[in-house]
């Protein structure tokens, strides 16, 4: 019989309130999420994965490709539709990231989680689930890792979480969602054309983000290199420009052999060299990389996933010209 995976990390959606201790925790397994919806999903056989049960921020980028890898063994399988993941907010647009560039089966990865435990009056993590094992269950292809949140999905790539606590976080910003789910309606609206699949057996997880301010200095750059990075990640101001005394340190992040890639810190818009006098076009110069509209974490992810399979840097620089946008 044809089924759906459900694989549990923990996150919100599978918290409860510690009335003793005055917080939440995840506390239900994945046979517990699914019992509270299965009613609501007579026609689709799923079977539980319990892989982790966390909260994402304490997940880290080498529990993240376990899960990539978790993900792609149960896609192997002839007999799974989809993989549907439940996850914690916080991470998981690194997740889903991570997942979309190391998975090699082109059938549906659909994350989903919830920005309200399940004790509260109100929460939106059964939705949201039986929202994610539809779509896994669609058979829809091409689309890559996606995240399924409030009634619509979202391209890997492009999606952020843009509120701290209201259920409607996950957006993708100026590119838009790839579709909606209504009821037992799968709704597609475009498909994602910058992905990539990367082949790799490890991650380099010693890649930091570093997001300037005014009057950044070389500190934090120093910093990374003589604590054992082996990349960076800056994000800039505007089009990706920095002070004169970050420009210095990029040279110095190069000459040690570390990569440097330039987003912005700005939410929307690309990266591109324009500016001199420190700006986007002497950190071109220097060798930096440009990452076009990725975000930071996003750009971290890359990098990470790259360097991993030992790319060199030339290659880096095309991968990250392949999704840059």
């Amino acid at each position: 019989m044809s089924r759906v995976v459900l694989v549990s990390t923990g996150g919100t959606i599978a918290s409860r309130l510690d009335r003793e201790h005055g917080h939440v925790t995840p506390r239900a397994g994945g046979d517990d999420l699914l019992d509270a919806v299965r009613s609501q999903l007579p026609d689709v056989a799923v079977e539980v994965d319990e892989f982790c049960k966390v909260p994402s921020f304490n997940l880290d980028l080498e529990d993240a490709f376990r899960l990539a890898l978790r993900i792609d063994q149960h896609l192997a399988r002839p007999d799974v539709l989809g993989v549907a993941v439940t996850h914690g907010t916080d991470t998981m647009e690194e997740s889903v990231f991570l997942a979309d560039l190391v998975i090699t089966f082109d059938k549906p990865v659909v994350f989903t989680g919830a920005q309200r435990h399940a004790d509260e009056y109100d929460g939106d993590g059964p939705r949201n689930l039986i929202g994610a094992i539809r779509l896994a269950a669609s058979g829809l292809r091409g689309l890559g890792a996606v995240i399924a949140f409030d009634q619509e999905f979202h391209a890997a790539r492009d999606v952020t979480k843009t509120h701290a606590y209201r259920v409607g976080t996950f957006t993708s910003m100026e590119h838009g969602k790839l579709g909606e789910i209504d009821g037992e309606r799968i709704i597609l609206h475009r498909r994602p054309l910058l992905r990539l699949t990367i082949a790799t057996a490890q991650i380099e997880p010693a890649v930091d983000l570093i997001k300037l301010t005014m009057g950044a200095d070389a500190r934090l750059l120093r910093g990374a290199i003589a604590s054992g990075a082996r990349g960076m990640v800056i994000e800039a101001f505007g089009r990706g420009n920095a002070p004169l005394a970050v420009l210095a340190g990029v040279r110095e992040a190069i000459a040690a052999g570390l990569p440097v890639v330039i987003t912005s810190r700005c939410p929307q818009g690309r990266v591109q060299p324009i500016y001199g006098h420190g700006g986007g076009h002497d950190l071109a110069a220097a060798g930096a990389i440009f990452a076009g509209d990725l975000t930071g974490v996003k750009a971290r992810i890359l990098l990470s996933v790259l360097l991993g399979a030992n790319f060199a840097p030339p290659a880096i620089e095309a991968r990250f010209a392949a999704l840059a946008g």
